[in-house]
């Protein structure tokens, strides 16, 4: 007889005979000591490079001048913008466009020195005006040529009208005459009455073919002259176009100020103009600058549009000369924001501050920092907006 298995219960699955002692649960999911440490060190690379890359965006905010900094200070706020300095009054000198005459290059033999200051009406450059002066020369002689033919021309048709008016007043003698003997065909014969009659006829066609042609003849010798008359009037112009063109040659100051003389491309490099060179018509090598009132032209963030405001004042330093100190006032606010030069989602917009007080070392195109007080500024949008549209 077969014995029946034991049924199995919880019980003695859970007994002590049939397993051993358990483990401890938190034993099964704790790393060991080395992943701990890797995980420490994974964690401090990754914060290095975060503050890394904080710190080079910052300074690249920084760098550019489209970015203002605000830097908090004692007992107000201070907001700095950064720009350069620009003269309020200044000219740009251009290279003469010269007037009919096409020419590809022009010759500097005359330049005066950067930095000197000159009057109104002063020399600044010359340029070779050797073929503007030849060509004028060369017009003078033609139009004086064209003068004598004129003149000469006027002349011969005085003394012809005088000759034909005489032609014309003898055969309107000799048809009243011929009229006059018409009258005695009654008491003449009639071959003398036959003859009469021709000679009035042969009186009568002379007169009218001198008087047709009288006018004719006029007309002609008008067209002659006018003809000439016209070749005279355009070299003439031709010959002001010359002189002036030689004028131009000569560039003179507008405005009193200081000369400043640009960069320009010359044998594949950059370089500041010089006697000698040559530049194409309409090129700025130069320009005279009136340092007694000077601006400086900043980009402003469009996170700090709405806390500027047209008459706000502040301080300028220079870069080059930081003992220098000019007070400052915001005259003109842009209202139209451009592209910013780190990314196309910040804007920036021109903000232009005038400084007060001048100084010899003050001088165009020299970087500048703009502190402006912050402090008792609401920062009204609308104020600023308006204050920037009616500028």
């Amino acid at each position: 007889m077969s014995t029946a298995p034991a049924e199995v219960t919880p019980d003695s699955e859970s007994s002590p005979d049939q397993s051993g002692p358990r483990p401890e649960p938190s034993a099964e999911f704790e790393p060991p000591p080395r992943w701990k440490r890797l995980w420490i060190v994974v964690a401090v690379v990754a914060l290095v490079l975060i503050l890394a890359a904080t710190f080079s965006i910052r300074s690249r905010r920084a760098a550019t001048g489209t970015i203002s900094v605000s830097i908090h200070e004692q007992p107000g706020q201070i907001l700095r913008l950064k720009g350069t300095t620009e003269a309020v009054q200044s000219r740009a000198m251009l290279a003469p466009i010269l007037s009919a005459q096409q020419v590809s290059t022009l010759t500097i033999i005359r330049l005066i020195p950067g930095g000197t200051h000159v009057k109104r009406g002063d020399l600044l450059a010359e340029f070779d005006r050797q073929a503007q002066m030849r060509d004028f020369m060369d017009k003078q002689a033609e139009y004086q040529k064209l003068l004598d033919q004129v003149a000469q021309e006027q002349a011969k048709e005085i003394a012809a009208k005088a000759k034909d008016e005489t032609e014309l007043k003898q055969a309107e003698d000799n048809l009243r005459k011929s009229e006059l003997e018409v009258q005695k065909d009654e008491i003449v014969s009639k071959i003398d009455a036959e003859k009469n009659q021709e000679n009035l006829e042969e009186a009568k066609a002379t007169y009218d073919q001198l008087r047709e042609t009288f006018d004719l003849k006029r007309k002609a010798a008008q067209a002659g002259i006018r003809i000439l008359e016209i070749q005279r009037d355009r070299t003439q112009q031709t010959m002001m176009h010359a002189q002036s063109n030689a004028d131009l040659m000569q560039v003179r100051a507008p405005i009193d100020g200081v000369v400043v003389l640009n960069t320009i491309w010359k044998q594949g490099t950059m370089g500041e103009v010089q006697e000698g060179d040559q530049i194409e018509p309409g090129t700025t090598f130069m320009q005279v600058v009136n340092p007694a009132t000077m601006q400086v032209r900043a980009q402003g963030n469009q996170e700090d549009f709405a806390r500027l405001q047209v008459g706000q004042t502040g301080k300028v330093r220079l870069d080059a000369y930081p003992e220098l100190v000019f007070p400052a006032k915001i005259e003109q606010i842009s209202p139209i924001a451009e592209h910013g030069s780190f990314t196309d989602k910040v804007r920036a917009f021109a903000v232009i501050i005038s400084i007060e007080g001048n100084d010899p070392k003050l001088m165009p195109d020299l970087s500048a920092a703009v502190d402006l007080d912050m402090s008792g500024k609401s920062g009204d949008l609308t104020a600023v907006k308006s204050s920037a549209g009616g500028s």
